[in-house]
């Protein structure tokens, strides 16, 4: 029997795209069980009404959770890995920037029992959408720092794609509240030691008049991160 896949949804303000999102998410290429438990971390925009109208005509096939105030997307994946009920954990952004079509190449280093966590890599083989030369340099500025620090070799520290055997993640103790969540994953999932693939992933990127939500403060922050989970976390 194939194990289940638990797709963790964080969500925050994506009324535009969280319909859209979840339905790409169903008809991913996969041939997995499949479950969704989506994190509303305190929505102020429609965001909660569709996920309710989902919720209610989706059965057991959509979890709700719901954080009664705004917490950060790393509270909401927290919140969402405690009620995951899968062997495998795949982590997916709200937005559409990533495209559940990728679910068999992430899936793949898993099932065939030689990695215990995957990351997306959206720089090297998928097609992406050209647009921030800054981000870019910050991006690859941290995954440096992080490579340094860890003695991995990744491509992309960022990436939003990533994907755990369920048992892993259980051995994590996860505490960062906002965008550090990234870099916490990485920097602990290294210092277990664990067996780590990067696979090529498309990527859709956003502008800010899109609603993209990441700024430079973030990029500071994850600096701050990094050193953090490395030395003292």
């Amino acid at each position: 029997m194939r194990p289940l896949l638990s797709v963790v949804i964080p969500v925050y303000n994506e009324a535009a795209t969280v319909a859209r999102l979840i339905e790409r998410v169903r008809r991913a290429p996969i041939e997995q069980p499949l479950e969704l438990v989506v994190v509303d971390d305190a929505s102020t925009d429609d965001t909660g009404r569709i996920l309710d109208q989902i919720a209610a005509s989706d059965g057991d096939g959509l979890r709700l959770i719901r954080h009664p105030h705004n917490r950060g997307k790393g509270a909401a994946v927290r919140s969402g890995i405690a009620s995951a009920r899968g062997e495998i954990v795949l982590i997916q952004d709200a937005d559409l920037e990533y495209d559940p079509r990728d679910y068999p190449a992430l899936l793949e280093p898993i099932l065939e029992g030689n990695a215990d966590a995957v990351f997306g890599n959206r720089f090297h083989g998928g097609s992406h959408r050209v647009l921030y030369f800054w981000h870019t340099v910050g991006n690859r500025s941290l995954t440096l720092l992080t490579n340094l620090l860890t003695g991995l070799n990744m491509s992309d520290m960022e990436a939003g794609y990533k994907v755990f055997r369920a048992e892993t993640l259980r051995q994590l103790e996860l505490t960062a509240d906002r965008f550090g969540i990234e870099p916490e994953l990485v920097i602990k999932v290294a210092r277990l030691g664990c067996r780590v693939y990067e696979v090529p992933i498309r990527y859709h990127g956003r502008t800010y008049d899109d609603g993209k939500k990441i700024t430079w403060r973030d990029g500071v922050a994850a600096l701050y991160h990094i050193l953090r989970y490395r030395f003292w976390g």
